[in-house]
């Protein structure tokens, strides 16, 4: 068998910094599969059997403790797939070079090739990748294939393909919320109010009322009337020492009971007014929609859902909120880093709580996040490349048709504080979730 001078040069491999740099850069491996192991399968021998092994057994002791969690990871995964999806036949469409395509980071856990692309898992299942040939002008790429690579492909062919993971993440939203607005409905707020735990020595532990009591009326005013009153509105518009009936819903019968307010404590919000003495949650319950209304709300609910998750990753960026969750002076669970740890945790709840089709919508929701953060304008995120190719063209502008091409190498800096940013919220997020789950 003879070697080429081109199979030479693909095979030849980033070593050391300029391998990290490239991978940063590239968002992936740039580290191809070997030309001489082409038409066979690549395992990664006893380390790698066992960590797949560890792996699937993961995901079974997830499918047996709870379905909803299951169900829910599987999307994530499945969600992740399509993103990568995305990239890939865009790339393959716009005349690109796509040399791999992974689920999972790090060491190979087993691949196959196929034509010019290498499938396969590797070792960490934080998401997955589609290797572009020439990202950047970091990406060492034989001669021969210059010409197939993201670089060089016109601005609209690049924005496309760095754009298609996130258009994904949307379109896969769009179809989960009509699924579950045609088949279930919408989640509308009801009057009433879940509480919890009486606190003790409080009119409430007085009067009787349990956790999971559901309280309609407090002194003849509904809870979430037309005026929007929640529990604590109202019971502020008594004074300490007031006794009031409480209209409640016990296991679905109704009940009255007598309760003598309190006063609230210095570390309440507002320090010497009425008091019950319970948390409570808003009730949700499903409510019918027709086909058409279904379409039309599984667009227009992007535009809310788009502005919560833009101004959820401004909040929760923010170190001052980060620390203030880490030291216990901040609960604003709306500030509050997580990951799909905690995120998979409340699916269980919202499974238990509304099947389904509740899970569905979580996972319509976490979608329309993932497309947005994507695309927020830092590097390594695909909102970075997309800021670079619309800056390269803008510096083509007057250049009588010549290409102009930034040099990433010195974003790197800058790369590597938005890395370090954001694995530093990973790690919050992740102790959080471990310690105080949502």
């Amino acid at each position: 068998m003879t070697t080429s001078h081109d199979d030479l040069e693909q095979s030849a491999q980033p070593r050391g910094f300029d391998r990290f740099r490239g991978e940063v850069m590239a968002g992936g491996s740039v580290t191809e599969r070997p030309t001489t192991d082409v038409g066979e399968p690549i395992g990664g021998g006893l380390n790698g059997a066992l960590a797949g092994v560890g792996i699937l057994a993961l995901f079974v002791w997830l499918g047996v403790s709870n379905h909803w969690m299951f169900l829910f990871a599987v999307g994530v995964l499945v969600s992740v797939f399509l993103h990568e999806t995305g990239h890939f036949v865009t790339a393959r469409l716009t005349g690109m070079k796509a040399t791999q395509f992974f689920i999972g980071f790090g060491p190979r856990l087993w691949s196959f090739q196929r034509g010019e692309t290498e499938y396969g898992v590797r070792l960490l299942p934080l998401g997955a990748f589609v290797r572009i040939i020439g990202m950047n002008n970091l990406d060492d790429v034989p001669a021969a294939d210059e010409g197939r690579t993201y670089r060089q492909a016109t601005f609209p062919r690049r924005m496309l393909v760095i754009t298609a993971g996130s258009i994904m993440h949307i379109l896969i939203a769009i179809v989960l919320f009509f699924a579950v607005f045609a088949t279930r409905g919408e989640i509308v707020e009801i009057p009433g109010a879940e509480v919890g735990e009486p606190a003790a020595g409080s009119g409430a532990e007085g009067a009787g009322i349990q956790a999971d009591d559901i309280i309609l009326a407090i002194g003849g005013n509904t809870i979430g009337d037309v005026d929007d009153e929640n529990l604590g509105d109202v019971v502020r518009g008594f004074n300490p020492g007031d006794t009031v009936s409480v209209a409640l819903l016990r296991d679905g019968e109704p009940l009255t009971v007598q309760a003598t307010l309190g006063s609230a404590g210095p570390e309440s919000e507002v320090p010497g007014s009425a008091l019950l003495g319970v948390t409570s949650r808003g009730l949700t319950d499903w409510q019918e929609m027709s086909i058409g209304e279904a379409g039309r709300s599984s667009i227009t609910d992007l535009i809310p859902a788009t502005w919560d998750s833009t101004r959820g990753v401004v909040q929760v960026l923010n170190p001052v909120n980060i620390f203030g969750h880490l030291t216990g002076d901040n609960d604003d669970l709306s500030t509050r880093p997580t990951t799909l740890v905690g995120v998979t945790d409340v699916s269980g709840d919202v499974g238990e709580e509304k099947g389904f089709f509740g899970v569905l919508f979580i996972l319509a929701a976490l979608n329309v996040f993932i497309g947005v953060f994507n695309m927020f304008p830092l590097l390594p995120l695909d909102g970075g490349h997309a800021a670079i190719a619309i800056y390269e063209r803008v510096r083509e502008f007057g250049r009588h048709g010549r290409r102009y091409f930034t040099d990433v190498a010195k974003l790197m800096p800058f790369t590597m504080g938005v890395i370090v940013v954001l694995l530093f919220l990973f790690m919050s997020g992740l102790y959080l979730d471990i310690t105080e789950p949502l």
